[in-house]
């Protein structure tokens, strides 16, 4: 275990749990909870909390943090194929596959054009054209996520009768989405890799937890009213999520 409070210190494993972990305290914060990301967990808690009730609380979630190592190792393990990106690539958008047309010019550009993507490479750069490519790319589908994604939201929180008070997009390794206490909706940009039917899901899945947040029976039962298909698009994600970057 490690704890941070502005010095770290590092003290035994207890080996009842069977899992490292690092305590983070913060005098703002109120309440416990438990952070896991890139297999590595964080139990999040308020300056004075006893040890004795942080074990406590780790006990009773242990399984869970279990399942949850074990889930984000196996998506650590899996490492995408890198893309090769060069004239007459192929790049999934959606339930769309999108052509690269490559050029040059003073400066870098691009721009859709049915289904091609004309990317103007620039030899002024200090960037390799595979660099220019990708940093074309990825700034072109974030534009995109958070055109699509907003406006994917924005209907859906209207037929739902909730609001959503901000759409952000983000890369994250760890999250597709999260929704805070206070109504704003993340989302990682490379879904849009993914078919359009497991974007919707992605949103349903956000949206819903602006009622309930959690994942309770009553969560899942409100996901599935707007997303029948839930259970089959929640399995593709976690066994093709891995895949889907850039």
């Amino acid at each position: 275990m490690t704890e941070w409070f502005g010095l770290k210190k590092t003290t035994p494993v207890p080996s009842e749990l069977g899992f490292e972990f690092t305590i983070a305290r913060s005098p703002r914060r109120r309440s416990i909870s438990i952070e896991i990301r890139k297999a590595q967990v964080v139990v999040r808690a308020p300056m004075g909390a006893a040890q004795s009730l942080l074990m406590s609380f780790l006990q009773q979630k242990a399984a869970w943090v279990r399942a949850k190592i074990s889930e984000q190792q196996q998506a650590l393990s899996i490492q995408p194929e890198p893309r090769i990106y060069e004239q007459g690539s192929r790049i999934p958008f959606m339930d769309e596959t999108l052509t690269l047309v490559l050029g040059r010019g003073p400066r870098t550009a691009i721009a859709r054009i049915d289904q091609h993507l004309h990317l103007i490479l620039s030899p002024r750069s200090r960037l390799s054209d595979d660099a220019q490519i990708r940093q074309l790319l990825s700034r072109w589908y974030q534009q995109q996520a958070l055109n699509i994604l907003t406006r994917k939201t924005t209907a859906l929180t209207r037929d739902m009768d909730l609001m959503c008070t901000q759409v952000t997009i983000k890369a994250t390794r760890s999250k597709w989405g999260h929704c805070t206490s206070r109504g704003a909706i993340q989302y990682n940009w490379q879904i849009l890799l993914a078919p359009e039917a497991i974007v919707d899901y992605l949103v349903a899945h956000e949206v819903s937890h602006l009622r309930h947040h959690n994942h309770s029976a009553d969560f899942w039962a409100l996901v599935a009213s707007v997303c029948p298909t839930f259970k089959a698009d929640r399995a593709w994600l976690k066994a093709e999520g891995a895949h889907l970057s850039l």
